[in-house]
Protein backbone atom coordinates (compact mmCIF):
# COMPACT_ATOMS: atom_id res chain seq x y z
CA UNK A 1 0.00 0.00 0.00
CA UNK A 2 0.84 3.52 -0.40
CA UNK A 3 1.55 5.46 2.36
CA UNK A 4 -0.03 8.60 1.52
CA UNK A 5 -3.91 9.03 1.17
CA UNK A 6 -5.51 11.94 -1.22
CA UNK A 7 -9.07 11.29 0.69
CA UNK A 8 -10.47 14.22 2.21
CA UNK A 9 -10.57 12.58 5.76
CA UNK A 10 -12.24 15.13 7.99
CA UNK A 11 -15.25 15.42 5.40
CA UNK A 12 -15.10 11.52 5.33
CA UNK A 13 -15.10 11.16 8.74
CA UNK A 14 -18.36 13.91 9.60
CA UNK A 15 -20.27 11.81 6.94
CA UNK A 16 -19.38 8.03 8.21
CA UNK A 17 -20.13 9.52 11.83
CA UNK A 18 -24.04 10.41 10.98
CA UNK A 19 -24.43 7.38 8.43
CA UNK A 20 -22.34 4.34 10.46
CA UNK A 21 -21.25 5.12 13.43
CA UNK A 22 -20.32 2.08 14.87
CA UNK A 23 -16.76 2.40 12.55
CA UNK A 24 -15.72 5.32 14.89
CA UNK A 25 -12.60 7.49 14.24
CA UNK A 26 -10.61 7.08 11.22
CA UNK A 27 -7.12 7.25 12.31
CA UNK A 28 -5.11 6.64 8.96
CA UNK A 29 -6.22 5.69 5.32
CA UNK A 30 -4.31 4.17 2.56
CA UNK A 31 -4.19 3.59 -0.72
CA UNK A 32 -3.56 0.07 -1.95
CA UNK A 33 -1.66 0.21 -4.44
CA UNK A 34 -2.56 -2.85 -6.51
CA UNK A 35 -5.26 -2.80 -9.48
CA UNK A 36 -5.99 -0.59 -12.08
CA UNK A 37 -10.00 0.40 -11.78
CA UNK A 38 -11.53 1.76 -9.27
CA UNK A 39 -9.16 3.20 -6.26
CA UNK A 40 -9.23 0.99 -2.96
CA UNK A 41 -7.77 2.16 0.33
CA UNK A 42 -7.58 0.51 3.82
CA UNK A 43 -9.11 2.77 6.98
CA UNK A 44 -7.71 2.59 10.01
CA UNK A 45 -10.23 2.88 12.53
CA UNK A 46 -9.74 2.58 16.61
CA UNK A 47 -8.24 -0.65 16.12
CA UNK A 48 -10.71 -2.60 13.63
CA UNK A 49 -9.82 -1.86 9.84
CA UNK A 50 -12.30 -1.32 7.03
CA UNK A 51 -11.98 -0.78 3.46
CA UNK A 52 -13.23 2.21 1.56
CA UNK A 53 -13.79 1.26 -2.28
CA UNK A 54 -14.53 4.48 -4.88
CA UNK A 55 -15.20 5.14 -8.46
CA UNK A 56 -11.88 6.89 -10.07
CA UNK A 57 -12.04 10.80 -10.80
CA UNK A 58 -12.37 12.39 -14.33
CA UNK A 59 -15.01 11.38 -17.15
CA UNK A 60 -15.57 7.74 -16.98
CA UNK A 61 -16.82 5.21 -20.06
CA UNK A 62 -21.01 4.58 -19.82
CA UNK A 63 -21.33 1.44 -17.29
CA UNK A 64 -17.40 1.26 -16.35
CA UNK A 65 -16.80 1.63 -12.68
CA UNK A 66 -19.61 0.38 -11.26
CA UNK A 67 -19.32 0.18 -7.37
CA UNK A 68 -23.24 0.46 -7.13
CA UNK A 69 -23.29 -2.66 -8.31
CA UNK A 70 -20.41 -4.24 -6.24
CA UNK A 71 -22.24 -3.01 -3.34
CA UNK A 72 -25.35 -4.71 -3.92
CA UNK A 73 -24.17 -8.29 -5.76
CA UNK A 74 -21.65 -8.83 -2.19
CA UNK A 75 -24.41 -7.58 0.06
CA UNK A 76 -26.87 -10.19 -1.93
CA UNK A 77 -23.98 -13.01 -1.30
CA UNK A 78 -23.91 -13.07 2.17
CA UNK A 79 -24.45 -16.12 3.53
CA UNK A 80 -23.70 -18.08 0.30
CA UNK A 81 -21.65 -20.67 -0.49
CA UNK A 82 -19.48 -17.74 -2.16
CA UNK A 83 -17.43 -15.81 0.50
CA UNK A 84 -17.41 -12.36 -0.30
CA UNK A 85 -16.46 -9.36 1.80
CA UNK A 86 -19.22 -7.72 4.45
CA UNK A 87 -20.75 -4.32 2.79
CA UNK A 88 -21.80 -1.36 5.35
CA UNK A 89 -22.75 1.70 3.42
CA UNK A 90 -22.79 2.64 0.21
CA UNK A 91 -22.88 6.87 -0.43
CA UNK A 92 -23.55 8.15 -3.86
CA UNK A 93 -23.32 11.86 -2.49
CA UNK A 94 -19.99 13.25 -4.42
CA UNK A 95 -19.93 15.95 -2.23
CA UNK A 96 -18.22 13.77 0.08
CA UNK A 97 -15.04 12.69 -0.99
CA UNK A 98 -16.05 13.34 -4.88
CA UNK A 99 -16.88 10.27 -6.32
CA UNK A 100 -19.82 7.41 -5.43
CA UNK A 101 -17.85 4.82 -2.85
CA UNK A 102 -18.98 1.91 -0.37
CA UNK A 103 -17.59 1.00 2.86
CA UNK A 104 -16.63 -3.09 3.70
CA UNK A 105 -15.36 -5.30 5.44
CA UNK A 106 -11.26 -5.52 5.55
CA UNK A 107 -10.44 -9.04 5.30
CA UNK A 108 -7.26 -9.93 6.27
CA UNK A 109 -5.84 -12.82 4.12
CA UNK A 110 -3.84 -13.63 1.24
CA UNK A 111 -3.48 -12.90 -1.95
CA UNK A 112 -1.62 -14.25 -4.71
CA UNK A 113 -0.15 -12.28 -7.72
CA UNK A 114 1.47 -14.84 -9.29
CA UNK A 115 -0.89 -17.81 -10.82
CA UNK A 116 2.56 -20.07 -10.81
CA UNK A 117 1.95 -19.62 -6.99
CA UNK A 118 5.84 -20.04 -5.68
CA UNK A 119 4.74 -19.33 -2.37
CA UNK A 120 2.80 -22.78 -2.13
CA UNK A 121 4.08 -26.63 -2.27
CA UNK A 122 2.43 -28.96 -4.70
CA UNK A 123 -0.56 -30.22 -3.03
CA UNK A 124 -1.37 -26.35 -2.10
CA UNK A 125 -1.32 -25.51 -5.36
CA UNK A 126 -3.24 -28.71 -6.48
CA UNK A 127 -5.97 -27.79 -3.72
CA UNK A 128 -6.14 -23.76 -4.36
CA UNK A 129 -7.06 -24.30 -8.12
CA UNK A 130 -9.41 -27.38 -7.29
CA UNK A 131 -11.18 -24.27 -4.88
CA UNK A 132 -11.08 -21.76 -7.02
CA UNK A 133 -13.42 -24.28 -9.25
CA UNK A 134 -15.36 -25.54 -6.73
CA UNK A 135 -16.23 -21.76 -6.01
CA UNK A 136 -17.46 -20.36 -9.21
CA UNK A 137 -19.64 -23.37 -10.00
CA UNK A 138 -20.82 -22.39 -6.65
CA UNK A 139 -21.01 -18.91 -7.64
CA UNK A 140 -23.09 -19.83 -11.00
CA UNK A 141 -25.57 -22.66 -8.75
CA UNK A 142 -27.13 -20.09 -7.07
CA UNK A 143 -30.30 -18.53 -8.22
CA UNK A 144 -30.20 -14.85 -8.99
CA UNK A 145 -33.92 -14.15 -8.25
CA UNK A 146 -33.39 -16.25 -4.40
CA UNK A 147 -31.32 -13.54 -3.64
CA UNK A 148 -32.98 -10.86 -5.20
CA UNK A 149 -30.60 -10.05 -8.03
CA UNK A 150 -33.43 -11.75 -11.03
CA UNK A 151 -33.28 -7.47 -12.50
CA UNK A 152 -29.43 -7.54 -12.62
CA UNK A 153 -28.63 -7.97 -16.20
CA UNK A 154 -30.90 -8.87 -19.19
CA UNK A 155 -31.51 -12.28 -20.49
CA UNK A 156 -30.84 -14.12 -23.49
CA UNK A 157 -28.25 -13.36 -26.14
CA UNK A 158 -25.44 -12.47 -23.75
CA UNK A 159 -22.77 -12.97 -26.21
CA UNK A 160 -24.06 -10.62 -28.75
CA UNK A 161 -24.94 -7.69 -26.45
CA UNK A 162 -21.36 -7.90 -25.19
CA UNK A 163 -19.47 -8.30 -28.19
CA UNK A 164 -21.71 -4.94 -29.12
CA UNK A 165 -20.61 -3.61 -25.57
CA UNK A 166 -17.17 -4.23 -25.76
CA UNK A 167 -16.72 -3.41 -29.35
CA UNK A 168 -17.91 0.03 -28.42
CA UNK A 169 -16.23 0.66 -25.40
CA UNK A 170 -13.36 -0.39 -27.05
CA UNK A 171 -14.10 2.45 -30.09
CA UNK A 172 -14.75 4.89 -27.37
CA UNK A 173 -10.89 4.30 -25.75
CA UNK A 174 -9.05 3.31 -29.54
CA UNK A 175 -5.62 5.37 -29.73
CA UNK A 176 -4.53 3.00 -32.87
CA UNK A 177 -5.42 0.53 -35.24
CA UNK A 178 -4.87 -2.80 -34.17
CA UNK A 179 -4.94 -5.27 -36.88
CA UNK A 180 -5.91 -8.59 -34.88
CA UNK A 181 -8.44 -6.63 -32.43
CA UNK A 182 -10.08 -5.97 -36.02
CA UNK A 183 -9.65 -9.40 -37.17
CA UNK A 184 -10.70 -10.94 -33.82
CA UNK A 185 -13.59 -8.83 -33.09
CA UNK A 186 -14.96 -10.32 -36.98
CA UNK A 187 -14.24 -13.98 -36.29
CA UNK A 188 -16.46 -13.63 -33.14
CA UNK A 189 -19.55 -12.02 -34.53
CA UNK A 190 -19.34 -14.79 -37.28
CA UNK A 191 -18.75 -17.97 -34.89
CA UNK A 192 -21.61 -16.63 -32.09
CA UNK A 193 -23.44 -20.05 -30.65
CA UNK A 194 -27.05 -20.41 -30.74
CA UNK A 195 -27.78 -18.97 -27.42
CA UNK A 196 -28.26 -21.56 -25.42
CA UNK A 197 -30.33 -20.43 -22.52
CA UNK A 198 -28.02 -20.39 -19.86
CA UNK A 199 -28.05 -17.67 -17.27
CA UNK A 200 -26.59 -17.11 -14.18
CA UNK A 201 -24.88 -14.26 -11.83
CA UNK A 202 -21.09 -14.06 -13.18
CA UNK A 203 -18.35 -12.23 -11.66
CA UNK A 204 -16.71 -11.05 -14.98
CA UNK A 205 -13.23 -10.87 -13.65
CA UNK A 206 -12.80 -14.15 -11.61
CA UNK A 207 -9.16 -14.52 -11.26
CA UNK A 208 -6.60 -14.95 -8.74
CA UNK A 209 -5.53 -11.91 -7.44
CA UNK A 210 -9.30 -11.29 -7.08
CA UNK A 211 -9.42 -13.89 -3.86
CA UNK A 212 -8.46 -13.37 -0.70
CA UNK A 213 -7.25 -16.82 0.86
CA UNK A 214 -7.58 -17.91 4.40
CA UNK A 215 -4.27 -17.39 6.02
CA UNK A 216 -2.14 -20.70 5.97
CA UNK A 217 -4.77 -22.25 3.75
CA UNK A 218 -6.09 -23.20 0.36
CA UNK A 219 -9.49 -21.96 0.78
CA UNK A 220 -10.77 -18.91 -0.12
CA UNK A 221 -12.04 -16.38 2.26
CA UNK A 222 -13.15 -13.72 -0.17
CA UNK A 223 -13.98 -13.14 -3.89
CA UNK A 224 -13.40 -9.31 -4.65
CA UNK A 225 -13.25 -6.46 -7.14
CA UNK A 226 -17.33 -7.37 -8.43
CA UNK A 227 -17.87 -4.33 -10.68
CA UNK A 228 -18.18 -6.26 -14.33
CA UNK A 229 -21.01 -8.65 -12.18
CA UNK A 230 -23.73 -9.24 -13.66
CA UNK A 231 -26.26 -11.75 -15.02
CA UNK A 232 -24.91 -13.71 -18.07
CA UNK A 233 -23.30 -16.68 -19.58
CA UNK A 234 -21.64 -18.86 -17.07
CA UNK A 235 -18.68 -19.95 -19.62
CA UNK A 236 -17.61 -16.46 -20.23
CA UNK A 237 -16.50 -16.63 -16.66
CA UNK A 238 -14.78 -20.34 -16.74
CA UNK A 239 -13.29 -19.36 -20.09
CA UNK A 240 -11.86 -16.08 -18.61
CA UNK A 241 -10.54 -17.56 -15.72
CA UNK A 242 -9.01 -20.47 -17.77
CA UNK A 243 -6.89 -17.39 -20.02
CA UNK A 244 -4.51 -17.39 -17.18
CA UNK A 245 -3.09 -20.98 -18.30
CA UNK A 246 -2.50 -19.23 -21.82
CA UNK A 247 -1.01 -15.70 -20.88
CA UNK A 248 2.62 -15.06 -20.85
CA UNK A 249 4.47 -15.42 -16.94
CA UNK A 250 6.09 -12.40 -17.32
CA UNK A 251 3.82 -9.82 -18.34
CA UNK A 252 1.68 -7.26 -16.35
CA UNK A 253 -1.24 -9.84 -15.72
CA UNK A 254 0.98 -12.88 -15.18
CA UNK A 255 0.01 -15.96 -17.16
CA UNK A 256 1.49 -19.39 -16.94
CA UNK A 257 1.98 -20.00 -20.60
CA UNK A 258 5.63 -21.60 -20.79
CA UNK A 259 5.54 -22.46 -17.30
CA UNK A 260 6.01 -26.55 -16.27
CA UNK A 261 2.35 -26.56 -14.84
CA UNK A 262 2.87 -30.06 -14.25
CA UNK A 263 6.11 -30.06 -12.65
CA UNK A 264 4.29 -27.57 -10.31
CA UNK A 265 0.91 -29.16 -9.68
CA UNK A 266 -1.31 -27.14 -11.15
CA UNK A 267 -4.51 -28.93 -12.86
CA UNK A 268 -4.51 -28.77 -16.89
CA UNK A 269 -7.16 -26.99 -18.37
CA UNK A 270 -9.19 -29.91 -19.59
CA UNK A 271 -9.45 -31.17 -15.75
CA UNK A 272 -10.26 -27.76 -14.26
CA UNK A 273 -13.00 -28.07 -17.09
CA UNK A 274 -14.28 -31.55 -15.87
CA UNK A 275 -14.26 -30.61 -12.19
CA UNK A 276 -16.64 -27.24 -13.35
CA UNK A 277 -18.80 -29.50 -15.70
CA UNK A 278 -18.92 -31.87 -13.04
CA UNK A 279 -20.16 -29.76 -10.02
CA UNK A 280 -22.76 -28.01 -12.12
CA UNK A 281 -23.98 -31.43 -13.30
CA UNK A 282 -23.83 -30.54 -16.73
CA UNK A 283 -22.61 -31.80 -20.38
CA UNK A 284 -19.07 -31.19 -21.88
CA UNK A 285 -18.65 -27.80 -22.60
CA UNK A 286 -18.62 -27.56 -27.03
CA UNK A 287 -17.26 -24.38 -28.67
CA UNK A 288 -14.93 -24.16 -25.86
CA UNK A 289 -12.57 -22.00 -28.75
CA UNK A 290 -15.26 -19.47 -29.17
CA UNK A 291 -15.55 -18.87 -25.41
CA UNK A 292 -11.67 -18.48 -24.84
CA UNK A 293 -11.23 -16.26 -27.74
CA UNK A 294 -14.36 -14.08 -26.56
CA UNK A 295 -12.36 -13.74 -23.34
CA UNK A 296 -9.04 -12.75 -24.75
CA UNK A 297 -10.93 -10.04 -26.86
CA UNK A 298 -12.97 -8.54 -24.06
CA UNK A 299 -9.76 -8.43 -21.63
CA UNK A 300 -8.10 -6.68 -24.50
CA UNK A 301 -10.96 -3.79 -24.49
CA UNK A 302 -10.57 -3.75 -20.77
CA UNK A 303 -6.62 -2.84 -21.33
CA UNK A 304 -7.62 -0.30 -23.78
CA UNK A 305 -9.95 1.33 -21.30
CA UNK A 306 -7.02 1.28 -18.66
CA UNK A 307 -4.66 2.98 -21.80
CA UNK A 308 -6.91 6.01 -22.20
CA UNK A 309 -7.49 6.81 -19.02
CA UNK A 310 -3.77 6.58 -18.03
CA UNK A 311 -3.22 8.85 -21.27
CA UNK A 312 -6.01 10.73 -20.23
CA UNK A 313 -4.68 11.40 -16.51
CA UNK A 314 -7.32 9.46 -14.80
CA UNK A 315 -5.94 5.94 -14.25
CA UNK A 316 -5.83 4.61 -10.69
CA UNK A 317 -2.17 2.96 -10.78
CA UNK A 318 0.77 3.94 -12.22
CA UNK A 319 1.20 0.54 -13.81
CA UNK A 320 -1.71 1.54 -16.31
CA UNK A 321 0.17 2.21 -19.39
CA UNK A 322 1.82 -1.46 -19.14
CA UNK A 323 -1.48 -3.10 -18.46
CA UNK A 324 -3.04 -0.68 -21.27
CA UNK A 325 -0.07 -2.35 -23.97
CA UNK A 326 -1.01 -5.08 -23.15
CA UNK A 327 -4.20 -4.82 -25.54
CA UNK A 328 -2.28 -5.88 -28.91
CA UNK A 329 -0.78 -9.28 -27.84
CA UNK A 330 -4.11 -10.45 -26.09
CA UNK A 331 -5.83 -9.33 -29.25
CA UNK A 332 -3.22 -11.57 -31.15
CA UNK A 333 -3.53 -14.71 -28.56
CA UNK A 334 -7.11 -14.12 -29.07
CA UNK A 335 -6.93 -14.41 -32.69
CA UNK A 336 -4.84 -17.66 -32.53
CA UNK A 337 -7.29 -19.42 -30.49
CA UNK A 338 -9.91 -18.31 -33.36
CA UNK A 339 -8.14 -19.61 -36.47
CA UNK A 340 -6.79 -22.91 -34.58
CA UNK A 341 -8.49 -23.73 -32.01
CA UNK A 342 -7.87 -24.42 -28.26
CA UNK A 343 -4.65 -25.95 -28.57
Amino acid sequence: MSSHSDLNISRLQRYLSQTVPDIGTIQSAEKFAGGQSNPTYRLDCEGQDYVLRSKPPGKLLKSAHAVEREFRVMGALAGSQVPVPAVFHLCEDLDVIGSIFFIMSYENGSIFWDPALPELKTCERVSLYEDEIRVLAALHSIDPARIGLADFGRPGNYFERQIKRWTDQYRASETGSIDAMESLMQWLSQEMPDDDGQSALIHGDYRLDNLIMMPDSTRIQAVIDWELSTLGHPLADLAYFCMCLRMPHHEQIRGLAGVDRSTLGIPPEADLVRQYCTLRGIQPISQWPFYLAFSFFRLAAICQGVLKRALDGNASSEQAHKVGALTPLLAELGLDIAMNGEE
